[in-house]
């Protein structure tokens, strides 16, 4: 007990002849509360020493003194997240870590090591954890040089020491102070503090925040880097964009990208690594925009794209011999490749631009004319890998589109597509086989319905996806008398003898998403809509059943194959869980990491708990939904909730963070109850038929009784503080919801569908989606879809605050569809802003851009559901 008496005494006495304490106005006590930080983390004091020749005047006339050693970056401080006990990155010194250090109002002592003449550094960290946007004021004052940071933004400069003119004289330590802006989440608050040999005043820090009265709970300070989840966290970290795995399944190429802040430019790179334990094998790297990453069928050789300006390189790369050559160089409007199953040549598509008419008039050949690409035309080319010699394809008036290599190389299966507007759903689909030899050309079939095919691995039978109507509608399942939803994808076999088609997944209810033929296994994998999951399937082809394979993934968003061996690559997320890679063993039923890229960036990040929650509808149907949790969910407190919903053809899936991050929500706060109305697919034909020709009454209805069932079984939310969000066919909800029911406190609709008849012909895609949607009605049959169903003919009903954001070059739901719901409500009087994203189209990407839209929709539900207008008025002030 003897130290820290004299430790207190010693205190006491230097406070004796030096005032730190800042002095306070009584007129600042009355608007402002002080938060001490009475706790840090501490590293250091390390010796520094003045480079030789300092003391020499540069070209400018200066010499270089403390000011300039303080402003020195001695180490990258950006990405550091202290930690008690963990390591202090500092020349080598590796012995050195991060302290806990507590101290009182009059702030923290720091000790000099014994016999120092030279300058010392010290540094100081502490987390401000913010509840709710909140304005402060920091203010830090010492005898000392220092500079502040708040999440690596220097903030405050304290550039010269105050030295007394004798040891006793009373000195006032200086006090800096600065207006920061905190959102909701962690800020790490680290300061540089460096110590003057020649001032003989103590090396005291001291840091308050000072915010408004009756704002005390927004701030809390200490030393746990505890985090919850924020936009920065989603968009700064690298990323796995894709995987590719080689035919022997030893190695996974990695391509990878990561946002620049503050720029919007993105750095993409690949990686290789062994399947085995995830070992970096080698790292393409160096500014260079790389794409389409493929293996070689056979061998270990690995193609890509490189991209500068318009012109692009097709790579190959063998990574036994260690050579890279361009196979294609220099090459514009080069589009996607294929290699052949030998690894012989390559299969690649070029773009032809139609000439270019100078009258300024334009004679539309039809509705997607109005599309900028519709007059492109894409054709197929050969080149031999051995000489590089290459050979044009396909030409005439319409694109064509690879879709399979023949397992023996000598044929091509391609597709075009022809506009015909007399039926649905307005274009058919012409299937060809193309004899690479002779150039001899086969008719397949046409099909309306069909998507995509690709060759079994023997050559006698066609993997064909489409929708349930795909052969005269063999694949339907659904009810009498009711219309399919075709965008509930189906496979089949088609035999290339008989000409037969086979449905094989009529019974199984997930929607495909992707389908590959296993070379080395008698069976296909299925990437699958599932309820709100994306699952890989494994459908035997010769006992025609189906096994659910487990990939760690709540949602597996894309996987590749080996050649040769049952191990693919996959990339997925969860709710909760950041996007990864994975190795799977497909035949011992086994998963591993291959790389988490988000590992570091998460590791202090606190989730809140994710359950499922169901509810029965007037049907007697269950409806499927989950429920995001507060990380630091309190059941006997009462929260204000978000429902969220799409409401259109598929369901929200349990995917991480995304355009509509629920885990950033709850981690605001807020409890997030997703559901999944009747017309989703993944849940069974019978079910995802429900959208057609409803246009949102069955899922209006549903949303409004899911929420009232979800309220009266969670007594912890608070109805007076309920919010509603969804974009594309998700605004529209949000829009229709708001004219049928005032239960909402706040409303969000991104890109939503005010008028179902302007985007039906407006829209690019408007008239198309409405062909599955609204199959066989149109404005002149159907005017209770098209007028009675458009929120716009209702806006006099919505009394519920609305935002309204719209990217304002969105070609799919033109930005008029907001513009002309705004004008209605304002000239009611309602309560409605709209936000246009310049430059952004349907979905909001370039990344300054992407945060603030975030930031905004945040902002607008703080300011409805939690009575907290400062960040929306901090956003768009009206001064």
């Amino acid at each position: 007990m003897k130290r820290p008496l004299m430790c207190l005494f010693l205190w006491m006495w230097i406070l004796s002849f030096y005032s730190i304490a800042p002095d306070v106005s009584s007129e600042e006590k009355q608007e402002t509360t002080p938060i001490f930080v009475t706790a840090w983390l501490k590293a250091g004091p390390v010796t520094v020493r003045m480079p030789v020749f300092h003391d020499t005047k540069n070209i400018k006339g200066e010499v270089f003194g403390l000011k300039e050693l303080l402003r020195f970056d001695d180490t990258d401080t950006e990405s550091w997240w202290p930690t008690i006990g963990g390591p202090f990155p500092w020349s080598g010194m590796c012995d050195r870590v991060w302290s806990e250090v507590l101290c009182d109002t009059h702030g923290v002592m720091l000790e000099s090591e014994r016999g120092v003449e030279s300058p010392e550094i010290a540094f100081l960290a502490t987390y401000i954890r913010a509840g709710r946007f909140a304005e402060a004021t920091l203010e830090i004052s010492g005898y000392h040089l220092f500079r502040a940071f708040l999440d690596g933004n220097m903030v405050l400069e304290k550039a010269s020491a105050q030295k007394p003119a004798d040891d006793r004289a009373s000195v006032k330590a200086k006090k800096l102070s600065k207006q920061i802006k905190l959102e909701a989440g962690v800020h790490l608050l680290l300061v540089k503090a460096m110590k003057d040999p020649d001032c003989q005043a103590p090396w005291v820090v001291k840091a308050t925040l000072r915010i408004p009265v009756n704002h005390e709970d927004a701030l809390t300070v200490g030393t746990q880097p505890r985090q919850v989840m924020t936009i920065r966290h989603m968009m700064d970290g690298p990323k796995v964009r894709s995987v590719s795995i080689s035919s022997d399944g030893k190695l996974v190429a990695v391509s990878m990208q990561q946002s620049q802040p503050p720029s919007d430019d993105a750095e993409s790179w690949i990686e290789l690594r062994q399947t085995e334990d995830g070992g970096l094998v080698q790292t393409f790297r160096g500014g260079m925009a790389l794409s389409q990453i493929q293996w070689s069928p056979v061998g270990r050789r690995l193609s890509y794209i490189s991209s500068e300006k318009e012109k692009k390189t097709l790579w190959i790369m063998d990574v036994d011999k260690g050579t890279s050559i361009p196979l294609l160089k220099d090459v514009e409007d080069l589009g996607d490749y294929t290699w052949s199953p030998a690894g012989d040549f390559l299969i690649y598509s070029i773009t032809e631009e139609p000439k270019e008419d100078k009258t300024g008039l334009k004679r539309l050949e039809g509705m997607p004319d109005r599309w900028p690409w519709y007059r492109e035309r894409h054709f197929l080319y050969r080149v031999n890998v051995a000489d590089g010699t290459r050979q044009r394809l396909t030409a005439g008036r319409l694109s064509t589109s690879l879709n399979s290599v023949h397992p023996d190389g000598s044929r091509l299966l391609f597709s075009r597509s022809i506009y015909d507007y007399t039926e649905r759903p307005y274009s058919k689909t012409e299937f060809f086989v193309l004899d690479l030899n002779t150039l001899s050309l086969d008719t397949l079939f046409v099909d309306r319905w069909a998507q995509t095919a690709q060759w079994s691995p023997d050559g006698k039978q066609l993997l064909v996806t489409g929708g349930p109507m795909c052969f005269d509608g063999i694949g339907k399942n659904v009810p009498d008398g009711r219309i399919p939803n075709d965008y509930d994808t189906q496979a089949f076999l088609y035999d290339l003898e008989t000409g037969r088609a086979e449905p094989i997944t009529k019974e199984f209810d997930p929607s495909i998403n992707q389908a590959v033929w296993s070379q080395s296994e008698s069976c296909i994998y299925f990437n699958t809509t599932d309820r709100s999951y994306k699952r890989l399937y494994r459908h035997d082809v010769e006992k025609k059943n189906f096994e659910m394979m487990d990939t760690g993934f709540d949602v597996l968003d894309e996987f590749d194959i080996a050649e040769d061996r049952p191990v693919a690559a996959a990339i997925g997320s969860g709710a909760s869980l950041p996007p990864r890679a994975s190795v799977l063993d497909l035949r011992r039923r086994r998963t591993r990491t291959l790389i988490n890229p988000g590992e570091k960036d998460y590791q202090h990040v606190h989730f809140g708990q994710v359950e499922r929650w169901t509810f029965t509808n007037t049907r007697g149907t269950e409806i499927d939904g989950h429920v995001y949790y507060p990380p630091e969910f309190d059941p006997q407190k009462k929260y204000p909730c978000i429902v969220y919903y799409y409401g259109g053809t598929s369901p929200v899936t349990r995917d991480f963070g995304g355009r509509y991050p629920k885990e950033i929500w709850a981690a605001n706060g807020y409890v997030v109850y997703v559901l999944q109305p009747s017309g989703a697919t993944g849940y069974g034909q019978a079910f995802s038929a429900f959208h057609v020709n409803d246009w949102g009454q069955i899922a209006a209805d549903e949303i409004i009784d899911g929420t009232k069932q979800f309220l009266e079984a969670h007594p912890f939310i608070d109805a007076s503080r309920m919010g509603c969000i969804g974009a594309s066919f998700g605004g529209f909800m949000t829009m229709l919801l708001t004219t049928r029911t005032d239960m909402f406190a706040s409303a969000v609709a991104h890109a939503g569908i005010s008028s179902i008849s302007s985007y039906w012909g407006e829209g690019y895609w408007g008239y198309l989606y409405s062909a599955a949607a609204t199959a066989e009605s149109f404005p002149w049959n159907r005017k209770d879809i098209y007028v009675d169903q458009s929120p716009l003919f209702h806006a006099d009903k919505i009394t519920t605050p609305l935002l309204l954001v719209h990217g304002a070059s969105d070609t799919n739901v033109p930005p008029g569809e907001s513009r002309q719901l705004y004008t209605a409500l304002k000239l009611l009087g309602r309560d409605v802003e709209l936000v246009e994203v310049e430059g952004q189209n349907h979905h909001i990407m370039q990344y300054n851009k992407r945060i603030r839209w975030t930031k905004t929709i945040m902002a607008w539900l703080d300011r409805w559901l939690k009575d907290q207008p400062q960040w929306w008025e901090d956003l768009y002030s009206d001064k």
